[in-house]
């Protein structure tokens, strides 16, 4: 059953304009000034999901963006900051780039922002999928396999951290601790000091490709999932989510459609579609023109992606509209009955799906992100939960 909702703001500048006719990705290049507005901003957004009662506000680590897509580079940070000016919002890593981090920094890092905020902050990772990012950051991006393999090890190592008063690990990429001589005696093991108090430590990893391999390691590690949201295509397949299940059951656990997940979508609150789609296809467009040369647009061609590059090629590349993800069902626009509707029909087909992730893409507004997360808690919201309740914690 649906109890909590949560948002994502994955740090976007107002642009003066957006969609197609705007100018293409590539060519945007912002002052500093600008870009530092992304923190203000995120105040904003912090407070109002406070004050309507969402469960968490998510953030995504990216770095390098001058065009002002993306520019949280230290979401626990932020979250140390924005906990101690909210009551009681938490804050998700949505995702913390691994392969960006060194594990025993990453794990240091959660540890300190769970013990300032009193366990408000969500840990969360992910692989990422900015070559800019992570080959500037010394990893692999190019080659996934790498990438992947890198990845991995990692997590291995943040479990260890997190959940051992001392441990040791040998790998391919680390050797922890070295073999050196400390103190007096040879060094064979090592503290993370402080570990968090909120333990175990609730982690979270975007389901993407969800190849069986990949959803096996995450539950082997207690990695909850998150399907859609941000770059990634909001919704879930009745594919993905058996998956998932499935996964889980080879580990032991029986569970129902939906645990273990969270769902997120594009929401768009007005009077009608018609009204939702007209008002939010520009901001459709610009997510667009960011996300598919990325491979976030499933379907494309080639000669689709280089198209949203151009204004004039744009309209006339026969690219995906609105309506489409609408129909779709990676987006929920209209009025609160028909979304309240929609949200009803996935709980009875996830009966163990308790979070829902709502929100806006980049290229939205403050004013536009404020106004539906304010209209989304008014009248969509009560239908699950009273309105201004204390969500329920995992």
């Amino acid at each position: 059953m649906i109890t909590r909702f949560g948002t994502l703001y994955a740090g976007h500048v107002d642009f003066d304009d957006v969609g197609f006719d705007a100018p293409p990705v590539n060519d945007r290049s912002l002052p500093n000034g600008r870009l530092v507005g992304v923190f203000d901003k995120a105040r904003a957004i912090a407070e109002a999901a406070d004050r309507l009662g969402y469960d968490t506000l998510w953030f995504a680590e990216h770095h390098f963006q001058p065009e002002g897509y993306e520019c949280i580079p230290n979401i626990l940070m932020l979250a140390v900051h924005l906990a101690h000016l909210t009551r009681r919002l938490r804050f998700g890593c949505g995702f913390n780039i691994t392969p960006m981090w060194h594990p025993l920094r990453l794990a240091e890092d959660f540890a300190t922002a769970d013990i300032l905020t009193a366990g408000r902050v969500r840990f969360g990772v992910g692989r990422g999928y900015h070559t800019r990012e992570v080959e500037t950051f010394g990893a692999p991006m190019l080659d996934q396999a790498a990438n992947r393999e890198l990845f991995e090890e990692q997590v291995e190592i943040i479990c260890k951290a997190f959940g051992e008063p001392s441990f040791a690990h040998h790998g391919k990429h680390y050797s922890i601790p070295p073999r050196v001589p400390y103190r007096g005696y040879d060094l064979t093991r090592i503290s993370v000091v402080p570990r968090p108090l909120s333990q175990p430590v609730e982690w979270w990893q975007p389901i993407v490709g969800g190849s069986p391999a990949a959803l096996d390691f995450m539950v082997r590690h207690g990695i909850k999932g998150v399907i859609g949201g941000g770059a990634a295509p909001g919704g879930a397949s009745d594919a993905t989510v058996a998956a998932w299940r499935d996964a889980l059951a080879r580990h032991g656990r029986q569970t129902e459609l939906g645990t273990d997940l969270i769902i997120g979508f594009s929401v768009y609150v007005a009077p009608t579609v018609e009204q939702g789609i007209a008002e939010a296809t520009p901001i459709f467009e610009e997510n667009m023109k960011m996300f598919a040369p990325l491979g976030f647009v499933r379907g494309l061609s080639d000669e689709q992606i280089r198209a949203t590059a151009d204004p004039v090629s744009a309209r006339r590349g026969d690219l995906p509209t609105l309506q489409d993800a609408e129909r779709a069902g990676s987006w929920l626009i209209g009025p609160p009955e028909l979304i309240v509707a929609r949200l009803r029909e996935i709980q009875e087909a996830y009966p163990g799906l308790e979070e829902i992730n709502v929100g806006q893409p980049v290229g939205t507004s403050q004013q536009i992100l404020v106004e539906q997360l304010e209209r989304f808690a008014r009248d969509v919201m009560p239908a699950f939960r009273p309105v201004g309740a204390a969500s329920r914690r995992n």
